[in-house]
C-alpha cells in the first residue's frame, strides 16, 4: 500500500500587496497560520514583511516536484507571478494588477 503525501507550493502577499513570498509545505493551513502568527517578526522574511495573505497555491504528491516548482516560481519575475495569481483567481487579479 502506497502512502499518499500532500505538498503545497504557495504564494502569500502582504496587506498592501507590495511583497510576495513563495514557500513549500506539507500542511498549507498550518503554514498560513504560522505566517499570521509571525507578523512583524524581523527574524523571518514573511514575518518582517507581513506576508500572510494566501493568494496562490499548487498541490503535489511528490516533495521533489514541489521543491522544483517552488524554485521555478522563485525564479519568475514579479509580473509573471502576479499573472499566475490573476489566472487562477481573477477577482483578486483585478485588485493586484
Amino acid at each position: 500500500m502506497k502512502l499518499s503525501h500532500n505538498y503545497y507550493v504557495y504564494i502569500t502577499m502582504n496587506p498592501s500587496r507590495t511583497v510576495l513570498y513563495t514557500g513549500v509545505t506539507n500542511d498549507l493551513q498550518r503554514r498560513i497560520s504560522e505566517h499570521m502568527a509571525n507578523r512583524g517578526n524581523e527574524a523571518t522574511f514573511a514575518g518582517k514583511f507581513y506576508c500572510y495573505n494566501l493568494v496562490y497555491y499548487e498541490y503535489f504528491q511528490n516533495i521533489d516536484q514541489a521543491i522544483s516548482r517552488e524554485k521555478d516560481i522563485k525564479n519568475m519575475s514579479r509580473e509573471d507571478k502576479l499573472q499566475m495569481v490573476k489566472e487562477t483567481n481573477p477577482r483578486l487579479g483585478k485588485i493586484i494588477l
